[in-house]
C-alpha cells in the first residue's frame, strides 16, 4: 500500500468495548439532548401518559430525544430516522437500542404538536436562566419556506386566468394542425386526426376543470385555493418568477446571543402585520419590560409602530419611500416641514399650508393641509399638477417622526438586523436543504419548525458554552 494509513482487516476479531457509552464523546451534542429532556416535566408541557391498557407504547421522552437529534443533524424524514436509529450509535446511545418505526415517528410529531412547541419555549427559557439572552434588543424578520404544495396546485385568480390563456392558445395551435392534416394523404390523416383530436379533449376537459375551479376560487375568503396542503398560499418574492407556495416565518433573534426568542409560522405572504405581535412575544419570552426592536421596512405599519410604542415597546423600522410625486421628479410630503405649534405645513417655497379639514381613511384619521396660494407660486410645476398640492397627517403622525428620528441616530440599526437574524434563515434552509416541510397544514408546519428552532438554539447555545458546560447548567 505503500506510505498510507492502513485499516484493519474486515475478518478480523476485535475486542470491542461492552459499553456503548465509550463510543460517544464527552462533548458530545447527544449528552446535551439526553440531559436537557430528562430534566423537562413531560407531563407538565402536555406529552401524554402511557396507555393502561394495550400493547405499551414509547415513552414521549425517546421520541422527543430522536426528533432533536435528527434535527440537529439534517434528518428530518421519519423513514431516514428510523434508518439511523437502527445503525447510529450515538441514537442507540441515546434511546437505548430502540427503533420505533417511521408511523410511529410520524404519529409524534403529529399528535404532540402543542408540547413540542411548549419544549422549544422552555429552552428559550433556559438559556435566559442561564444568561445567554442578555436582552433589550431583537431583530424581527420573516422569510418564506416552501410547502408540500407546488405551483401546478395552487389556484388564483391570476393562475386561472393565464393557465386559460395557454390552453386556449394550445387549442388554437391543434385546430390549426387538423385543417393541415385533413389536406394529408387519407391513412396519414386518420392517424394524425384521431392523436390530434384526443389532445383536444384533453385541453377541453382541462378547461372545463380549471373553469369549476374558478367558480371555488372566487367562493374562497382569500380567494385561493392550494389543493394538496390547504393551508398553503402563493407568496411573491422580490425576483420575477421566484414566488412559491408555502409559509411565512416569522422570528425574533436576540441581537447579543443570536438565539431565536420567539417564532410564529404564518400563511400571510406579507410582514406589514406582525411588528408588535412578534415584538410581545420577543418581550415575554426575554422578561424585560423595555425592549428595542429592529425591523426592515416590509414591517412598517402605523398602526403597528402606534401599539409597540403605547406598550414601551421601542420600534426601529424605516418608512418605505412610496410618494408617487417623487418618483415623479416633484417635491415629496418629507420637503414640506411640519410645524407643530401652528399645526401647519412650511412648503419648499416657503408659504404655510395650514389645516383645513379631518377625515378617515380606511381606519385612519388624517387631517388634511393646503394654501390658497399654489396658483401663483412660481415652482408649482415642480410641486403638484393639480389646482394645489394637499398634504394629509395622521393624528398619529408624531409617533412615525420619534421612529424615523431613533433611526436617524442609530445608522447602522439595519446593519445589525442584517447581520443578526437572517443568516438564522439561511442556516434553517440550509438543514433542510432543497426540500420543504414533510408536514401539511398551519398547526402541523407549526410544530416542525419549532423542531427546526429548538435544534438551532440548542446548537448555537453548546456553540456559545461548550457541551460539558451545557450540561452541568443544565443539570445545576
Amino acid at each position: 500500500m505503500g506510505r498510507f494509513i492502513e485499516g484493519c482487516d474486515r475478518r478480523e476479531v476485535q475486542l470491542l468495548p461492552d459499553c456503548i457509552d465509550d463510543y460517544v464523546a464527552e462533548d458530545s451534542q447527544v449528552r446535551v439532548i439526553d440531559v436537557f429532556v430528562d430534566e423537562l416535566d413531560l407531563s407538565a408541557l402536555g406529552f401524554g401518559d402511557a396507555a393502561v391498557t394495550g400493547r405499551p407504547g414509547y415513552h414521549p421522552a425517546t421520541m422527543l430525544k430522536l426528533y432533536l437529534y435528527g434535527y440537529l443533524n439534517q434528518v428530518q424524514s421519519s423513514r431516514r430516522l428510523e434508518r439511523e436509529a437502527g445503525r447510529n450509535l450515538e441514537l442507540m446511545w441515546l434511546t437505548g437500542k430502540l427503533a420505533p418505526d417511521f408511523k410511529t415517528i410520524a404519529d409524534f410529531r403529529r399528535d404532540s404538536g402543542e408540547a413540542i412547541r411548549a419544549s422549544c419555549h422552555q429552552f428559550v427559557v433556559l438559556c435566559r436562566e442561564l444568561g445567554l439572552i442578555a436582552g433589550g434588543t431583537v431583530a424581527v424578520d420573516g422569510s418564506r419556506f416552501k410547502a408540500v404544495n407546488t405551483r401546478d396546485r395552487n389556484f388564483t385568480p391570476g393562475a386561472i386566468r393565464r393557465r386559460m390563456e395557454q390552453i386556449e392558445a394550445s387549442i388554437a395551435r391543434y385546430l390549426g394542425l387538423l385543417d393541415t392534416a385533413d389536406r394529408q394523404e387519407e391513412v396519414v390523416a386518420q392517424v394524425r386526426t384521431k392523436r390530434l383530436g384526443e389532445r383536444l379533449e384533453a385541453l377541453r376537459r382541462q378547461m372545463r376543470e380549471l373553469q369549476e375551479m374558478e367558480r371555488v376560487v372566487a367562493d374562497a375568503p382569500d380567494r385561493q385555493i392550494s389543493l394538496t396542503d390547504p393551508d398553503a398560499r402563493a407568496m411573491a418574492s422580490a425576483g420575477k418568477g421566484t414566488g412559491l407556495v408555502g409559509y411565512n416565518l416569522q422570528a425574533a433573534v436576540d441581537a447579543d446571543s443570536h438565539i431565536i426568542v420567539a417564532h410564529e409560522v404564518t400563511n400571510v405572504g406579507h410582514d406589514r402585520s406582525q411588528l408588535a405581535n412578534m415584538s410581545r412575544k420577543a418581550r415575554e419570552a426575554i422578561g424585560l419590560n423595555a425592549l428595542t426592536v429592529l425591523a426592515d421596512r416590509g414591517y412598517f405599519s402605523g398602526v403597528e409602530v402606534l401599539a409597540c410604542e403605547e406598550e414601551g415597546i421601542t420600534a426601529i423600522c424605516p418608512k418605505p419611500l412610496t410618494s408617487g410625486a417623487k418618483a415623479d421628479g416633484r417635491f415629496g410630503k418629507q420637503d414640506f416641514r411640519y410645524e407643530q405649534v401652528a399645526d401647519s405645513y412650511r412648503c419648499p417655497a416657503g408659504e404655510t399650508l395650514p389645516r383645513r379639514f379631518t377625515t378617515v381613511e380606511q381606519g385612519l384619521r388624517l387631517h388634511a393641509y393646503w394654501s390658497s396660494h399654489c396658483g401663483a407660486c412660481s415652482i408649482k410645476q415642480q410641486c403638484t399638477t393639480g389646482k394645489e398640492r394637499r398634504i394629509k397627517r395622521w393624528e398619529h403622525e408624531h409617533v412615525i417622526e420619534t421612529t424615523q428620528a431613533r433611526l436617524e441616530r442609530m445608522p447602522d440599526a439595519m446593519r445589525v438586523r442584517r447581520r443578526t437574524v437572517e443568516h438564522v434563515f439561511g442556516t434553517i434552509k440550509d438543514w433542510m436543504g432543497r426540500s420543504h416541510f414533510k408536514t401539511r397544514t398551519l398547526e402541523k408546519v407549526g410544530t416542525e419548525m419549532s423542531l427546526h428552532v429548538l435544534a438551532y438554539n440548542m446548537k448555537r447555545a453548546i456553540n456559545m458554552l461548550g457541551a460539558s458546560k451545557m450540561i452541568a447548567a443544565i443539570q445545576g
